[in-house]
């Protein structure tokens, strides 16, 4: 016997992906940047000279909110694609791209590190690639949704690589090296 699902349980399974998938990536996007203490507020990071292309501070909540949302929406639309071929294959690339992408700030904002954070980046353009390639081949929409994300993520590589040619000497630093002290008497 050979069953296709109707309109409105195909459309159920998609809702029940989106359901999941778009507050969890939002979720663990946030908790991610969360326990790194990322951005503005980071004594390490406001000690840093800031590239002249980094945008205001207030724009990167708003834009990584929008993409874990497209990135979650994308998932489901591969997740809810039952018997779609290589259908398993993108999903395991994207929970590696997503590991990956939650594991930048904690590098460079937790650990301080430029590099490692511009390796991470690296790293994660190319898992992003791929996987907007796999999902593409399932559903179109799928891969579509995924080419901000890649926009974004290749010009915070852009980013990263200025925040160490203008900052040499605070990869890898604590967070009291980003700052100069001046010791009065003796």
């Amino acid at each position: 016997m050979n069953f296709l699902a109707s309109r409105e349980q195909l459309r159920a399974s998609l809702m029940r992906w989106t359901l999941v998938c778009v507050p969890l990536c939002v979720l663990l996007g946030f908790l991610s940047g969360q326990l790194a203490h990322s951005g503005p507020g980071n004594p390490w990071f406001d000690g840093l000279a800031k590239p002249a292309i980094y945008p205001a501070p207030a724009a990167f909540g708003i834009v990584w909110t929008a993409l874990y949302a497209l990135m979650g929406f994308a998932l489901a639309l591969v997740g809810s694609a039952w018997g779609a071929r290589g259908r398993g294959v993108a999903i395991a690339v994207f929970a590696v791209q997503f590991a990956v992408n939650l594991a930048w700030s904690p590098v460079f904002f937790g650990m301080h590190m430029i590099t490692g954070g511009l390796v991470v980046i690296v790293v994660l353009a190319v898992l992003v690639a791929i996987t907007l390639v796999l999902f593409w081949h399932i559903r179109r929409l799928a891969g579509l949704l995924l080419v901000p994300y890649l926009a974004w993520v290749l010009f915070a590589g852009v980013l990263n690589y200025e925040f160490l040619r203008l900052n040499p000497g605070a990869d890898g630093a604590d967070g009291a090296a980003a700052s100069t002290r001046v010791r009065i008497g003796d």
